[in-house]
C-alpha cells in the first residue's frame, strides 16, 4: 500500500464493530471509511462514527467508497449475504463470525470468490493456531477443544434447553461432538472452535465439548493436539467484552492485529 492509509469498511456494528471502530481512532494508517448496517440502525450508527465516515444499508454504497479491505462483523447470514460480492469485487474480507465456515457450502462458495482477493481468518480469541497448523504436515492425529463459558454467555443458544442456566451451580457440559456441528448448532459462541477446525484437523476430525460453569467470569479455551510431532497444549482465559458476554475481548483486536499487518506489510503466521 506503500505510504497510503489503509481504508477499511465494516459490515456490522455490534459489539464487535463498535470495539473495532473504537480501537481504529488511535490507530495511524489504518482509515474506517464506512459501516453497512440495518436500515433501521443506519441513522443511529452515523451518529456514534466520526465525521467523514459513512453509515449505510446498501453494501453497494460501501463498496463505493472504495475500501482497501472490509470486516464482516454481522453474523452468520451476513457473511452468506455479503461474502461472495465483497470478494468478487476484488476486496479483501476478514472474517469474523468464522463458524459460518462450518456450512461447506458457504466456505466453498467464498473460496471461489476470492480470486482476486483474500478471505482472511483471523486467530479471534485463541492463541498457538500457527503451531496446530505446522502440526496437520507434521502428522496430526487427535485435536480436542473445551470451551468453558459462564452461564451468562450461553444465553439464547440451544444450551438453554440443555441445562438450566439459571440454577446451575456447578461446571456442566451440555455439547460433545464434532466441530462442525458445535460450530452451526453455537454460532455466537463457537467461532473459536471454527478456528480450531480450520487450522489443524478440520471439522470432523476436531473432538468439541461445550460447558457452562457459573464459578467462572471469564472465557476460557483449551486445546490439546496429539500426533507423530508430539503434544500441543493451548490455554487461554479471555475477558469477554462490556458490550457482550458471549464475545471474548481479544476477537476484535485480533482483528485489529490483521489489520496492522496489512497496513506494515507484514505477512506473519502469528496473526
Amino acid at each position: 500500500m506503500g505510504e497510503r492509509a489503509l481504508r477499511i469498511g465494516l459490515i456490522g456494528f455490534g459489539a464487535i464493530g463498535q470495539t473495532i471502530a473504537d480501537a481504529l481512532r488511535s490507530e495511524p494508517g489504518l482509515v474506517l471509511v464506512g459501516v453497512l448496517g440495518r436500515e433501521r440502525t443506519v441513522e443511529s450508527i452515523g451518529a456514534e462514527l466520526p465525521d467523514g465516515v459513512r453509515a449505510t444499508a446498501r453494501l453497494s454504497e460501501l463498496l463505493s467508497l472504495r475500501p482497501d479491505v472490509i470486516i464482516e462483523c454481522a453474523g452468520h447470514q451476513a457473511l452468506r449475504e455479503y461474502g461472495a460480492t465483497v470478494l468478487t469485487s476484488g476486496i479483501d474480507l476478514v472474517v469474523a463470525s468464522v463458524g459460518a465456515l462450518a456450512d461447506a457450502s458457504l466456505e466453498a462458495e467464498l473460496r471461489a470468490a476470492a480470486t482476486g482477493a483474500r478471505l482472511l481468518v483471523p486467530a479471534g480469541a485463541i492463541g498457538g493456531l500457527d503451531v496446530l497448523g505446522a502440526a496437520k504436515h507434521a502428522g496430526l492425529e487427535r485435536v480436542d477443544y473445551t470451551g468453558r463459558k459462564a452461564p451468562k454467555a450461553w444465553r439464547g443458544t440451544p444450551a438453554e434447553k440443555l441445562v438450566d442456566l439459571d440454577r446451575i451451580t456447578e461446571a456442566q457440559v451440555f455439547f460433545e461432538g464434532d466441530a462442525r456441528t458445535a460450530a452451526l448448532q453455537f454460532p455466537q459462541n463457537a467461532n473459536v472452535v471454527a478456528a480450531v477446525a480450520l487450522a489443524g484437523a478440520g471439522f470432523e476430525r476436531t473432538r468439541v465439548r461445550l460447558v457452562a460453569d457459573p464459578n467462572v467470569d471469564a472465557n476460557q479455551h483449551a486445546v490439546t493436539a496429539k500426533g507423530m510431532f508430539g503434544e500441543i497444549r493451548i490455554e487461554v482465559t479471555a475477558r469477554t467484552l462490556p458490550r457482550n458476554p458471549k464475545t471474548s475481548m481479544l476477537a476484535p483486536y485480533s482483528i485489529v492485529r490483521t489489520l496492522r499487518n496489512l497496513a506494515d506489510g507484514i505477512s506473519s503466521t502469528w496473526a
